[in-house]
């Protein structure tokens, strides 16, 4: 297969769509969307029987629990992508809005309106949910996607772009609004990273060796973030019942998300909490790796190491320390976090507003589980992915992520002197 040839054959195909898409009336779009949501449920049997085949070769490849927890789709979560699909398109449309506008003593009218960002690579692996996800997102947004899903998930992603190329295309849009890139070949991924001219911008959603890759590869810009390193602090003030319920579900509810907590943090003047904490975490099946002064609070409990405070373990396994204060805190997740989901346990409102304030991460929370970092649940319908880093957008990204903006200056005859 010649993957520079198909490369550029997709991107051409979908920077026509992209154009047609810059233009589409609101309607028109979200139309497009609940026909894929609707060919999603009308699917639903062949898309669990696809992901069935991907399940059993990830199971005999040796992928982990949660990898697999990742991957695994069910009428219910099926379901789920087809919910998401049709919040998407319930949602305002970003293009063509207003920013700011403003007048010049010349009479010169400007403003500043959002516009797409054109043709989108998304370079994922594992959860299948992203074709439907990231498609939408974009269709909505005005711009097309390429997507390059991960071998693992290979039957699964043909499944659901089947589906949401058929609903797009029975709406009367171009079906290369989404396109799937048809191989799992590892060389296809570098094409895309050297698609500079026929890719806009390059998001990238998977492990650190994905991300990395991209990173350091891509001649076309990147939107991403390397690690989930997710903090939950427990303050002095903290309501214990509050402090485990938290600690379990940011940790537990799913390991394998990249807001899944992987470091609990324990103030001094709260050791008194540590036992209950500890022992609601260990109950539930999670493996404690800690700091000196907790190791004899329980017979099951495992030392850490100085690599453990850097681990994104993506499993059952949380390191837990001790800060002094919400100070020691903030000190200790700015220097070890990944900038991307930290909470904070407490009733006390001043330690809350210094952490929220102070820690230099993209999501900061108040007695609420890392388990919220999800575009869903900041009422944005789905997202693209969480940006960890500080230009263009930052935090989950969903429609208003997707967007750029331009200057539109209207005058009456007017010459620079």
């Amino acid at each position: 297969m010649n993957l520079s040839f198909d490369i550029s054959g997709i991107s051409e195909r979908a920077r026509l769509a992209a154009g047609v898409l810059a233009k589409a009336a609101t309607a028109a779009k979200a139309a497009a969307i609940r026909a894929a949501a609707g060919e999603i449920r009308a699917r639903a049997h062949a898309i669990v029987a696809a992901n069935a085949t991907d399940m059993a070769a990830g199971a005999a490849n040796g992928l982990s629990s949660a990898m697999l927890d990742r991957l695994m789709l069910d009428a219910k979560r099926v379901e789920g992508i087809a919910a998401a699909l049709e919040s998407v398109a319930g949602l305002p449309d970003p293009v063509g809005a207003t920013i700011d506008g403003w007048e010049r003593p010349n009479g010169l009218r400007f403003s500043r309106v959002r516009v797409p960002l054109g043709v989108i690579g998304i370079i994922f692996e594992s959860r299948p949910n992203v074709t439907a996800d990231a498609g939408a997102l974009c269709l909505m947004s005005g711009n097309a996607a390429i997507l390059r899903g991960g071998s693992e998930a290979a039957h699964s992603n043909r499944a659901i772009h089947a589906a949401m190329a058929a609903g797009i295309a029975a709406s009367g849009l171009p079906a290369d609004a989404v396109q799937l890139v048809p191989t799992t070949d590892r060389a296809a991924v570098g094409a895309m990273l050297a698609a500079h001219g026929l890719i806009d911008i390059i998001i990238p959603r998977g492990g650190k060796s994905l991300v990395a890759r991209v990173q350091n590869e891509a001649r076309v810009p990147v939107l991403a973030h390397l690690d989930g390193l997710c903090h939950v602090y427990v303050d002095a003030a903290a309501d214990p019942a509050k402090a485990a319920a938290i600690a379990v579900n940011a940790k537990l509810r799913r390991t394998g998300v990249c807001g899944a907590a992987e470091t609990l943090l324990i103030d001094r003047a709260a050791l008194a909490m540590a036992p209950a904490i500890l022992a609601a975490l260990l109950d539930a099946g999670c493996e404690l790796r800690v700091s000196d002064e907790l190791r004899a609070l329980d017979p099951r409990l495992k030392p850490a190491v100085d690599a453990d405070w850097d681990t994104e373990y993506l499993d059952a396994i949380l390191t837990v320390g001790v800060v002094d204060g919400v100070v020691g805190a903030v000190r200790h997740i700015n220097r070890h976090g990944s900038h991307h989901t930290d909470s904070i346990v407490t009733e006390d409102a001043g330690a809350a507003e210094t952490f929220l304030q102070e820690v230099d991460s993209a999501i900061v929370l108040h007695n609420a589980s890392t388990q919220f970092a999800d575009g869903a649940e900041f009422g944005f319908g789905a997202e693209i992915g969480i940006s960890t880093g500080r230009l263009h957008a930052r935090g989950p990204v969903a429609l208003e992520g997707l967007t750029t903006y331009k200057y539109l200056v209207r005058g009456d005859g007017q010459v620079r002197p």
